[in-house]
């Protein structure tokens, strides 16, 4: 399940964030790469210094008042955020994330997201490229804005043309390891919020909180 959401972050925590990571040291990508996706990745990402923390706990408090994204990955922990930058010919080649990560923490990845800090009129590529089983999606969107993705897929960052590519990265070790059913729990949180708000709390509102409540007890780990 792969979902765009608009306007995760104010235009002014952009700013924000804009102006924090101008002051930022930028040190090359690779650095926290695995073995193999070094050879593909051709970025810069800010190092880890006590002026980026208090940025990526802006953005950490962002996901977390975010209804969309609470039940689109249950998060159990957000972990490993980055900031990362494309300037002109860098691009991150065709990968998938690291099961584990958060060094002897042992954070698994289940779901990945990108928060755009660009604009799309500030670089010519630099899009996302998702893979499906017999398709690809690019996406490309506002800044503020976020797109979530299982993190099992293979994706790309195609080369920036022109401009830079500012964006957040991180992951999610999440309460439903599978996606399957975390989707099946996002698709019933949708279908009880909606008749809420179509007739309010009913005995059939009821009943489907309680087989949405119950289905989270037998999944959640």
């Amino acid at each position: 399940m792969i979902v765009c959401i608009a306007d995760l972050l104010s235009a002014d925590e952009v700013a924000r964030l804009r102006d924090g990571l101008a002051q930022a040291e930028f040190v090359p990508g690779e650095t926290t790469a695995g073995w193999h996706a070094k050879l593909v990745k051709q970025n810069q990402q800010a190092a880890k210094q006590e002026a980026v923390e208090p940025l990526k706990a802006l953005v950490r408090q962002a996901l977390a008042r975010n209804a969309l994204f609470q039940a689109i990955a249950c998060p159990r922990i957000v972990h490993s955020l980055l900031f990362s930058r494309y300037g002109e010919g860098m691009s991150y080649g065709r990968h998938t994330d690291n099961a584990l990560m958060g060094g002897a923490n042992f954070y698994r990845s289940d779901v990945s997201f990108t928060v755009f800090l660009s604009e799309p009129e500030e670089y010519d590529g630099g899009e996302l490229v998702i893979e499906g089983a017999d398709s690809e999606q690019p996406y490309k969107l506002a800044a503020g804005s976020a797109i979530v993705y299982p993190s099992t897929t293979l994706h790309r960052v195609e080369s920036v043309v022109k401009g830079d590519r500012t964006v957040c990265v991180g992951w999610v070790q999440s309460l439903v390891r599978d996606a399957a059913r975390r989707e099946i729990l996002f698709d019933l949180e949708t279908v009880k919020r909606t008749m809420f708000a179509q007739t309010g709390k009913t005995p059939e509102f009821d009943l489907l909180t309680k087989a949405t409540a119950n289905l989270l007890r037998r999944w959640a780990e």
